[in-house]
C-alpha cells in the first residue's frame, strides 16, 4: 500500500513536539511491515536541511494573492529509511522557524504545492495521513476544488495531535483556496471563521488522535470542537502513539548525560 504522509514537522528534519516523533517514525514502521510510506513536508532553513543534500523532482508554480510562487519539490540524495519529499517555497517556506505568524499563507501554500505535485503522478497514493491543522485544508480540496477533482477517489486520514491550535483565518482569504462550489462553504467553516482542523474533521474519510484517551478528552475539551468530534463520532478512533525504539534507546541516545542498560 502506497501512504504518503503530509505534515508540518517530521523528526529529524523539523521538530518543535510530538507530531515530529510520530510522522518520523511511523513511516518507518510502516514500510517494516510492506508497506510503501514517504513523507511530504516544507523545506526550511534548518541544521538539517544545511548539512543534507537534496535534488530537485518537480518545479511548478502556486498563484495565491495575486502573486506567483515557484516551488520546487526536493528530495534527500542520500538513502534514508523512507522517502522525505520536501516542498521548497524560498519566499515563504525557507526560514530557520517553523511557525511564525504568517502561517496562514505558508501553509496554505504549502498544501495547494503538494496537490499539485500529487495531480502529475501517473500512480496516485493508495492513501494520503494529514496531521494536525497545518495540513488540514487537503481533504477539502482533493474533494471540492476543481483543479484536483482527480484526486477525489483518494482515501485521507487526519491525525490530530494538538487540538489547540486549529489554523483560523478570516472569511476574507477565503480567495486563497482553490476555486469550489460555495454551496460546499460550510464544509470550512466553524464558528463563522475558516477553520482547517474543523474543515479535516468534516472532510477526511477518517480520524484519529495520538491515543484512546486523548480522542475522549476531545469530546469534552477541544477549544471549541467538542459538538463536531461527537457529530462526526463513527470515523473518529483513537491510536495510541507508539516510540521508536532505535531512537529512544537509552543505550544509545547522545542526548543522556551517561547512557545506561538494565
Amino acid at each position: 500500500m502506497a501512504i504518503i504522509h503530509v505534515a508540518a514537522e517530521c523528526f529529524p528534519v523539523a521538530k518543535v513536539g510530538g507530531l515530529a516523533d510520530v510522522v518520523g517514525a511511523l513511516p518507518k514502521y510502516q514500510n517494516s511491515k510492506k508497506q510503501k510510506a514517504e513523507v511530504i513536508m516544507p523545506f526550511y532553513n534548518l541544521p538539517f536541511t544545511q548539512k543534507n543534500k537534496c535534488k530537485e523532482i518537480f518545479e511548478a508554480e502556486v498563484p495565491l494573492n495575486g502573486k506567483n510562487y515557484t516551488f520546487k519539490v526536493l528530495t534527500l540524495s542520500k538513502k534514508s529509511d523512507f522517502t522525505i519529499y520536501f516542498i521548497d517555497i524560498p519566499d515563504l517556506l525557507y526560514s530557520d522557524y517553523v511557525y511564525s505568524a504568517n502561517d496562514t499563507l505558508r501553509f496554505l501554500a504549502f498544501q495547494i504545492a503538494v496537490l499539485k505535485w500529487l495531480i502529475t503522478w501517473e500512480t496516485k497514493p493508495e492513501i494520503i495521513h494529514i496531521h494536525d491543522h497545518h495540513t488540514g485544508l487537503i481533504p477539502f480540496m482533493m474533494t471540492q476544488s476543481y483543479q484536483f477533482e482527480a484526486l477525489k477517489a483518494i482515501p485521507t486520514v487526519f491525525t490530530i495531535h494538538n487540538a489547540q491550535y486549529q489554523g483560523w483565518f478570516s472569511h476574507d482569504l477565503m480567495g486563497l483556496i482553490p476555486k469550489f462550489d460555495f454551496a460546499k462553504v460550510g464544509l470550512l467553516d466553524w464558528n463563522d471563521e475558516i477553520n482547517p482542523m474543523a474543515s479535516a474533521i468534516k472532510c477526511a474519510w477518517a480520524v484519529t488522535t495520538v491515543s484512546p484517551s486523548y480522542m475522549e478528552e476531545l469530546k469534552q475539551n477541544a477549544n471549541g470542537l467538542e459538538n463536531l468530534l461527537k457529530h462526526e463520532q463513527a470515523k473518529c478512533i483513537g491510536i495510541l502513539n507508539g516510540i521508536d525504539i532505535e531512537v529512544w534507546n537509552p543505550e544509545t541516545d547522545e542526548h543522556l548525560v551517561k547512557n545506561y542498560k538494565k
